[in-house]
C-alpha cells in the first residue's frame, strides 16, 4: 500500500471542499476570506482529514458523512497554526515554505482569520446533514472540548508558560497530549462518529482513542527530532526553533536514538489498537509513515 499516494489523493479530494466553503459574495469580506484561504490551502499532508475519512471507512460509514467532519477538523487545525505563528506566540515567519499569515496580511487580519476558521469548523460539524442531528451535536461538542481550554488551547498555554523554564516529563506529556494530541484524537473520533458510533463505551470508540494517543505522541516526538536534525528546506520552516525559545522537548529527557525507540513503541501500541478490525491497512500504514517521516 502506497500511503503517500493515499494521502495525496485524500488531500486533493478534501481541498475541493475546503475551498468551496471559504467563498463569500460580500466584497467587503474578501480580504478576510483571502487570508482564510491562504493558510488553509497552503498545502500540508491533511493528516487529520485523512484520519476522519479512514476511521469512518474502518467502521462502515459513508464518505459523504465524513467529508464535513474532515473539513471541520482541518479548519480548526489551520486556525491553530495561524495563531501559533503570531508574534504573541511563537513569532514564526515561515509555514509550509511560505510567509506566515500575519506576515502577509498583518496581525489584525491574521487574528480574525484564525478566529473565523475555528468557528467555521464548528459550524461545519454542527451542520453535517449526512449524519443524525444527535450525532452532529455530539461530534460538535466533542470537537469544541478537544479544541478548548482542556485540550489544544490548554496545551498551548502550558507551552507558552514553560518557555525558558525546566519542565518535568509529566508536564511535557500533558502539554503534548493536549496541544498536539487533542486534535488528532478529535479527528479519529469524528471519523468514528461519522460512522454513527457515539457511545464512549463502544470498543471501536476506545480503539480510536488508543490509536490517536500513539500516533499523536509519535507525531510530536518526530517533530522534536526534525527540529534538531531535519532539513529546513524540506520542512518548510526554520529548524532549531525550540532551542531558540528555550523550550523543553522530548530531547530534553532522552537522546535522539532513545526518542526514536519511544516513538516506535507508541506506534506499535497504536497499530495494536486497531489490529482486531478488518480494513485497518491504511491506518496501520499511516502510523508507520508518521514514525519515519522527514517533514
Amino acid at each position: 500500500m502506497d500511503i503517500a499516494k493515499l494521502l495525496a489523493e485524500n488531500s486533493e479530494k478534501i481541498d475541493v471542499y475546503l475551498e468551496k466553503y471559504l467563498q463569500t459574495d460580500e466584497k467587503e469580506l474578501e480580504t478576510l476570506y483571502e487570508a482564510m484561504r491562504y493558510s488553509t490551502l497552503s498545502g500540508g499532508k491533511r493528516i487529520r482529514p485523512f484520519l476522519v475519512m479512514e476511521f469512518c471507512r474502518l467502521f462502515g460509514g459513508c464518505e459523504e458523512a465524513a467529508i464535513p467532519f474532515a473539513c471541520a477538523i482541518e479548519y480548526v487545525h489551520t486556525s491553530s497554526l495561524i495563531h501559533d505563528d503570531m508574534p504573541c506566540m511563537d513569532n514564526d515567519a515561515l509555514r509550509r515554505g511560505r510567509p506566515t499569515n500575519h506576515v502577509v496580511f498583518g496581525e489584525d487580519i491574521a487574528l480574525l482569520a484564525g478566529d473565523a476558521l475555528i468557528t467555521r469548523g464548528y459550524e461545519m460539524a454542527a451542520r453535517n446533514a449526512e449524519v443524525e442531528p444527535s450525532t452532529a451535536l455530539a461530534a460538535t461538542a466533542m470537537l469544541l472540548y478537544h479544541a478548548g481550554a482542556v485540550g489544544m488551547m490548554g496545551g498551548q498555554e502550558i507551552d507558552l508558560l514553560s518557555e525558558g523554564k525546566k519542565t518535568d516529563f509529566s508536564t511535557l506529556m500533558k502539554m503534548h497530549e493536549k496541544k498536539t494530541g487533542a486534535l488528532i484524537r478529535a479527528a479519529c473520533l469524528l471519523g468514528v462518529m461519522a460512522a454513527g458510533i457515539t457511545d464512549e463505551r463502544d470498543e471501536r470508540y476506545n480503539a480510536a482513542v488508543k490509536y490517536a494517543r500513539g500516533v499523536g505522541l509519535t507525531f510530536q516526538i518526530i517533530d522534536d527530532i526534525l527540529d534538531v536534525e531535519g532539513d529546513a528546506a524540506l520542512l518548510g520552516k526554520a529548524t532549531h526553533a525550540d532551542a531558540a525559545l528555550e523550550k523543553t522537548t522530548f530531547l530534553s529527557f532522552m537522546s535522539i536514538d532513545e526518542a526514536k525507540d519511544y516513538a516506535k513503541k507508541l506506534t506499535e501500541e497504536a497499530i495494536a489498537a486497531i489490529a482486531p478490525f478488518d480494513g485497518n491497512e491504511a491506518l496501520t500504514e499511516l502510523a508507520k509513515f508518521l514514525l519515519t517521516r522527514k517533514k
